[in-house]
């Protein structure tokens, strides 16, 4: 079998997705998600321009060997760009192999470690009592696992609530509107918002925060030892871990869980806080961290210091990738934890789809490949459309981290 064709879809079924399609010479074709929020057609011309001319004539079973090709033929290794496009590249290798032998992928990886996938859904409210409310309501959709955000008293927008009814998407059309930000607020409200959430509905549900990278490792310990009492699941990105010594800070005050990566790309953006068991989750993705490949090293690095996978799993990223999602998750043995935010009924027709989610849990299906497809017709439909993720300031209007 060789590779004879490979080129990228652009659609935006309410928000703009890259897919990239290679094509085999008997007539197999693979899918893999290249979606990178905010910078999509970088990836776009990264693929068609430099690497889809690679592939051509090349045998899609060598996925090490191309993947290796990709990311140290180049010289100009790692970054978000790059990387999201080997990830697109081998998502789609794996999922010709799976069809080529008429097995789901998760076979492929080892077989099921699992019969079920948690994941975690997202609640929010422009206050506490309105995030109570929306708790309840996926509470009774059969979710076991909520992460929790509210609005902020004094605070026009933050992050993880949405501006008004409807759900939550942070890309925005246009050029980036500005958000503000107030750490002080943030940190009196958080713990209150769990300690009324617990008071409601007790002990049984998994509970989870995003605190967006907006913390100094100092106020992260301080908001992980105030949540204490609350048992949180996670606290997901409380600091920038461009440092990753920072989280040392936070894990000795702390003993509430700590999951970062979701804007990680390379295993050695984890290689510390992994080692030194400064977090519990890694939560980097098959898109932007490179694939299968290197995403299943990560996890087998990561289980030899007792930390779980917890990976990003927003709209942010197609369909594609969160069926490459479900079959990584129901295949390693550290699984932690998959997030799940159910894409738009516009996007689900593009990216028909052999997952569904059941009392909780998503079961990737047992379809050769991934088990998802490309509406190609359909996708024509919805143009390109220029969005970018906010910017925040602090109220005296210093630029930080959103």
């Amino acid at each position: 079998m060789k590779i004879t064709n490979g080129y990228v879809n652009i659609t935006s079924p309410g928000r703009n997705f890259i897919t990239l399609k290679i094509e085999t010479d008997e007539g197999i074709y693979g899918l893999g998600d290249g979606t990178l929020n905010g910078r999509e057609l970088a990836v776009a011309s990264y693929l068609t321009d430099h690497v889809i001319p690679c592939l051509i004539g090349r045998d899609p079973f060598q996925t090490e060997d191309i993947w290796q090709y990709l990311y140290r033929g180049p010289y100009w290794r790692r970054g978000p760009v790059t990387m999201s496009a080997i990830g697109a590249v081998d998502m789609a290798l794996w999922d010709i192999k799976g069809k080529a032998l008429n097995t789901p992928v998760y076979n492929l990886l080892g077989g099921k470690s699992r019969d079920g996938v948690l994941v975690y859904c997202h609640a929010f409210g422009k206050d506490i009592d309105a995030a109570l409310e929306d708790v309840a309501h996926h509470k009774n959709l059969g979710y076991r696992a909520i992460r929790v955000q509210s609005g902020i008293a004094g605070l026009k927008s933050t992050y993880g609530v949405a501006k008004g009814p409807g759900r939550y998407e942070p890309a925005e059309r246009g050029l980036p509107s500005e958000y503000e930000w107030e750490t002080e607020p943030y940190l009196r409200s958080v713990p209150k918002l769990f300690a009324r959430v617990r008071e409601a509905f007790g002990e049984d549900l998994y509970l989870l925060h995003d605190c967006h990278h907006r913390l100094t490792p100092i106020e992260a310990a301080r908001l992980g030892k105030e949540l204490e009492p609350f048992h949180l699941f996670w606290i997901e990105d409380p600091t920038p871990a461009e440092l990753q010594e920072g989280f040392r800070t936070i894990r000795e005050h702390t003993t509430t869980p700590l999951a970062v990566g979701e804007v990680f790309n390379s295993l050695w953006d984890a290689h510390d806080l992994i080692r030194n068991q400064w977090i519990d989750y890694i939560r980097a993705t098959l898109t932007h961290a490179g694939g299968f490949t290197p995403m299943k090293k990560l996890a087998d690095f990561a289980e030899l210091y007792h930390v779980k996978t917890g990976c990003h799993g927003a709209t942010d990223l197609s369909p594609v990738c969160m069926a490459a999602a479900l079959h990584f998750d129901t295949a390693i043995h550290n699984f932690g934890i998959q997030e799940h935010m159910p894409h738009t009924d516009e996007t689900d027709a593009v990216f028909p789809h052999q997952y569904y989610f059941k009392d909780g849990y998503m079961y990737p299906g047992d379809a050769p490949g991934l088990g998802v497809d490309l509406d190609e017709a359909l996708a024509a439909k919805y143009p390109y459309q220029r969005a970018y993720l906010p910017v925040n300031r602090k109220i005296d209007g210093t630029l930080t981290d959103w």
